[in-house]
């Protein structure tokens, strides 16, 4: 068992244990889709939540207007009783608009119109409703170095199931395309955005201040933009990354819509404004070449690593999931980022109404 530091705080799980934490003053944002809906998963975490008894939950809620009554209905069988925040109903969409925020949606911006309102509370934990592992001490332990004077707390795991390496995105393109960008420059938001050992987990809290200071991507870009500017604000001193243990949850394919090529692009692209914004400008092209090099390198310790343990492992396959990722190695695209919450004449109260609204008029209720 090791319990070495990073740049940023670093906390290990060396016990099964459910920390004292400032539950009762934090908002839990919860995206959920009507594909995950009813899942075991999706289950566990709101049942789970239940016990943890957060101040309030807030489920960022993206459904058709066909499933979204089913969906809302399967939400209120809980006995947490959770806040439903129906993000992409008509309403909430015509308010955007009418404040020049309207466009691409995806997690990024449900996730942010949920921050919103989150940031009534003095905490706020982010995470996904997918993971068959979730525990009661995800949260607590996501706040626990808030009350002790972090800004920034961002969750870690490993990745491992049915004898298996996964976080093939994590692994394959953020972790050796970081590591290529050190090698020619040693910014800090470089290390920064090194020092994470889990960097696209969707589970993260934080001071309600800082919150209102996220620019959220729209998208699959939303974890990497999150620590870019958690960078801005909280800098090292102020963040923290703490061990949630192992985490199980679907898998996406490569190829096709939503798999993860196109994820990789929008994490590219967040990750590039990023570093971009802090003043580091990437010689793409050799970039790419170093990215390639880096994971091959990362390949080959991989499927060592994999051999000790006794795991199936698919060097070849992994291979050419680092050819389709580094086809994203390129200037970013354009910056579609929604404003900080500070920083926008959108009241999070006027979002709410709008998806009560829509929600009122496509279940009848």
């Amino acid at each position: 068992m090791e319990y070495v530091q990073e740049r940023v705080a670093t906390l290990h799980a060396f016990a099964d244990r459910v920390p004292e934490a400032p539950t009762e003053s934090a908002a839990v944002v919860v995206p959920l889709t009507e594909r995950e809906h009813a899942s075991l998963a999706a289950e566990r975490v709101l049942t789970t939540l239940d016990r943890v008894d957060p101040a309030r939950v807030i489920v960022a809620l993206r459904a058709s207007e066909e499933r979204v009554d089913t969906v809302a209905r399967w939400l209120d069988s809980f006995e947490l009783g959770p806040d439903v925040l129906w993000c992409n109903a008509p309403e909430v969409q015509d308010t955007l608009g009418e404040h020049g925020l309207n466009g691409p949606a995806g997690k990024g911006r449900d996730v942010w119109l949920a921050l919103g309102l989150a940031t009534q509370e003095e905490y706020v934990a982010v995470h996904d409703a997918d993971a068959t592992t979730y525990s009661r001490a995800h949260v607590p332990r996501l706040l626990f170095p808030l009350a002790r004077g972090y800004d920034f707390s961002k969750g870690y795991y490993a990745r491992v199931e049915n004898d298996r390496l996964y976080g093939r995105l994590f692994r394959l393109f953020y972790t050796p395309l970081v590591r290529a960008l050190a090698a020619d420059d040693d910014a800090p938001i470089v290390d920064y955005l090194a020092s994470f050992r889990y960097a696209l987990a969707g589970e993260f809290a934080a001071t309600s201040d800082l919150v209102r200071q996220l620019r959220a991507q729209r998208g699959w870009g939303l974890e990497v933009g999150t620590l870019g500017d958690a960078f801005d604000v909280a800098g090292f001193s102020g963040t923290a990354q703490v061990d949630l243990g192992r985490h199980e949850h679907d898998h996406r394919a490569v190829g096709g819509p939503q798999g993860l090529g196109d994820m990789c692009r929008e994490v590219a692209t967040a990750l590039f404004h990023a570093v971009e914004d802090a003043g580091v400008d990437p010689d793409y092209d050799r970039l790419r070449e170093r990215y390639r090099a880096v994971a091959d390198d990362l390949v080959a310790q991989y499927e060592t690593d994999a051999a000790f343990n006794g795991f199936a492992f698919d060097a070849a396959g992994e291979r050419e999931q680092v050819a389709t990722y580094a086809e994203a190695v390129a200037p970013p695209a354009a910056d579609t980022r929604l404003p900080a919450w500070a920083e926008t004449d959108l009241d999070p109260a006027t979002v709410e109404r709008a998806a009560r609204q829509g929600l009122a008029r496509a279940t009848d209720r």
